[in-house]
């Protein structure tokens, strides 16, 4: 399947190259470029039908479990001072989307949204840690039935130029289900209090909707 915030996108991206790869064999000289662009074309439209795919996951809701937001890979896990929304110590989670993972997000936990925020901002690499705040990036808080929060960020890099956010304060959300979307390369910051355990380092894979991250205790 194809996810909806991709369909304009891969609408366009698909006529840009067929036109391009038409013009050339119609009217191109060289076999060599035709075979060269035509092979581009493909190339280009498979690319971008792969970034927007929706995969099939099998989640299990567990309480007690902070699930991954979304694909990638873990850059990052500390404690640090956290002022927004907390203002407190906390365990800071962060998590790289490189082009070739799924950029759907999903809610890392069940419950009701609390806070929701967008900061506009720079568009620097992913991969930096300081582009958890100076990116722009939206940052949403879920409190669960027992009144527990965590806070996951979405994160805009050098090469996304947008943050799709579904979040809104007050309403209700079960664990796994969608968050968002980051068109392109990004990075998603889960942000729990300090007694929650972490259960990743860096260097590990994640699943969004099935590696849990951490747990509450």
């Amino acid at each position: 399947m194809i996810h909806r915030e991709g369909i304009q996108i891969i609408l366009i991206n698909t006529a840009v190259w067929v036109v391009l790869a038409a013009l050339v064999l119609l009217f191109g000289e060289s076999p060599v470029w035709k075979v060269i662009v035509s092979l581009l074309s493909l190339f280009m439209i498979a690319i971008v039908l792969l970034f927007f795919r929706v995969p099939t996951r099998q989640t299990t809701v567990n309480p007690e479990m902070i699930v991954s937001p979304a694909d990638g890979h873990v850059v990052e896990v500390k404690r640090e001072y956290v002022k927004e929304y907390f203002d407190c110590e906390c365990n800071v989670i962060s998590v790289f989307l490189s082009l070739f993972d799924v950029h759907i997000t999903w809610f890392p936990t069940g419950g009701e949204v609390v806070y929701s925020k967008y900061y506009p901002g720079a568009h620097t690499f992913a991969f930096l840690p300081k582009s958890s705040e100076k990116n722009e990036h939206t940052s949403v808080v879920v409190r669960d039935g027992q009144g527990r929060e965590v806070m996951f960020r979405q994160i805009a890099g050098i090469v996304a130029r947008r943050v799709v956010c579904y979040a809104n304060e007050g309403e209700t959300f079960e664990q796994a289900s969608e968050a968002g979307f980051i068109k392109f390369g990004s990075r998603l910051t889960i942000i729990v209090p300090a007694d929650v355990e972490p259960l990743v380092e860096g260097g590990d894979k994640v699943l969004g909707s099935v590696t849990p991250l951490a747990r509450f205790k």
